[in-house]
């Protein structure tokens, strides 16, 4: 069973607890986190409470998460947005809210649900029966490319390419706040946060290596667009470097919850193109996601 601790901040006093926690434990539904706060194993400040307790600054939540369960994950037939595939690997273009493979309180709905039907159970078994096929993720509202493996042979080969940071990958996202510079690349560790174990945070003395390149393509009265090329590929890496530099991604209310007048669901980001070797071939192989229509109406508004 894993446990932690949360110590609430002033931006998030008022909030009920389960949507406080739905923001940070990413990937696991409201409804399971109330269930968890039904049966005790959520309290605040050694109490327990309901799920519609109000948070307080100050207040620190005790969060234990019971062992998983392995469930049977089912195929479900969606209308994936393919964007290639051959006998080893599956390019699709990730849409906003859905969860990359299942996790308590999302058996259903996930990427892999849907890549069971689609590919009839050919996916690698590398990362077990919860992840089939899955070599890397990006986050629930991020949008955009994401490969999936067929087999074991090009799990093992793609996976050797993201240890060594030879995979091309570029993001699309509009950051609070005007960037003077034209291009710049912040080089700073990331890790677990000391105060949040839900959050990650650059952290100099215990953080792995981190770096990010970016660059303007427009600026705007308060806002900029970027364009973010990774070196590295650390958990919410972007969302991360860029609320260090006081540019937080809009609508991130985990990194910055910054008040705004569009109404959002998550992060402004999008993974725009994955480059890679192919792994049976060797041929440089290289896929572009457009962007969401949410996106692409915001650069208009902007």
């Amino acid at each position: 069973m894993e446990h932690f601790t949360v110590i609430v901040d002033e931006e998030q006093s008022g909030e009920r607890i389960d949507v406080f926690l739905a923001h940070f434990l990413e990937g696991y539904s409201r409804s399971w986190i109330q269930k968890l706060i039904r049966s005790g194993h959520i309290t605040v400040n050694e109490k327990e409470v309901r799920p519609n307790t109000k948070c307080s600054a100050g207040a620190v939540l005790s969060v234990e998460i019971p062992e998983p369960e392995i469930p049977d994950i089912q195929a479900e037939t969606m209308d994936l947005d393919i964007l290639y595939e051959d006998s080893d690997l599956i390019f699709v273009n990730k849409p906003k809210g859905m969860v990359v493979h299942p996790a308590p309180g999302h058996y259903t709905g996930t990427l892999v649900n849907g890549l069971l039907a689609h590919c009839g159970g050919e996916l690698s078994g590398i990362n077990g029966v919860m992840r089939p096929g899955i070599v890397h993720r990006i986050d629930m509202d991020t949008t955009g490319v994401l490969v999936v493996c067929k087999n074991d042979f090009s799990h093992n080969r793609v996976a050797a390419q993201l240890a060594e940071h030879s995979i091309h990958r570029r993001y699309r996202a509009i950051v609070h706040g005007v960037l003077e510079e034209e291009t710049g690349t912040i080089d700073l560790p990331i890790g677990r946060s000391r105060n949040n174990r839900l959050k990650m945070a650059v952290d100099r003395n215990g953080g792995k290596r981190a770096v990010t390149h970016y660059r303007v393509l427009q600026r705007f009265d308060r806002f900029t667009y970027i364009e973010c090329q990774l070196e590295t590929g650390r958990t919410h890496q972007i969302r991360v470097h860029m609320a260090q530099m006081n540019h937080p991604l809009l609508g991130d209310t985990l990194y910055g919850n910054r008040p705004t007048r569009f109404h959002l669901q998550g992060q402004t980001l999008h993974a725009l193109t994955l480059g890679l070797n192919h792994p049976r071939t060797g041929e440089y192989l290289e896929i572009s996601a457009p962007l969401p229509d949410y996106f692409a109406h915001l650069l208009q508004v902007l």
